[in-house]
């Protein structure tokens, strides 16, 4: 796992590390929004963080294989969540459930020197954690939308 940032900006676009997604890495807090996890697994990512990734999956669809092969080169560059509204505009026709929802994000990151963006619709759930029982958001599953 690599190292964790300095109390600089936090990975994922946000304030200093150890006030942002540093607690939910640890531990000590889980992510209150669908859009929180998300911006805490972008995190784990960067820094190789396998078992929170894992520990976030949904048990129903989390890979039995590995998720980071830790000799990838790969550098990521940055994250951009998608306008809500955009998200709204497309739930529309959907039931609105609270334990459910959606994030929409373009990550940008290099692999040997090439530059790649990955743009997903991840769906989340929320359901009771089994150790604690209190509620907690997990990642379901991702699509990828059509280039334009």
């Amino acid at each position: 796992m690599s190292t964790r940032p300095a109390s600089s900006t936090c990975p994922c676009g946000g304030p200093a590390f150890d006030t942002c997604c540093a607690p939910f890495l640890s531990g000590a807090a889980l992510p209150p929004t669908a859009e929180t996890l998300m911006r805490s697994r972008y995190t784990a990512y960067v820094l190789k963080d396998e078992p929170y990734l894992l520990s976030t999956w949904h048990p129903s669809t989390r890979p039995a294989e590995a998720v980071i092969d830790e000799k990838e080169p790969i550098r990521w560059l940055g994250l951009e969540v998608k306008s809500a509204l955009r998200l709204r505009q497309r739930k529309v026709n959907l039931p609105d459930d609270p334990d459910s929802d959606t994030v929409e994000f373009v990550a940008r990151f290099k692999v040997g020197g090439r530059a790649h963006r990955l743009h997903e619709v991840s769906r989340f759930l929320r359901e009771p954690d089994p150790d604690s029982g209190a509620p907690r958001w997990y990642y379901l599953d991702g699509s990828f939308p059509e280039k334009k």
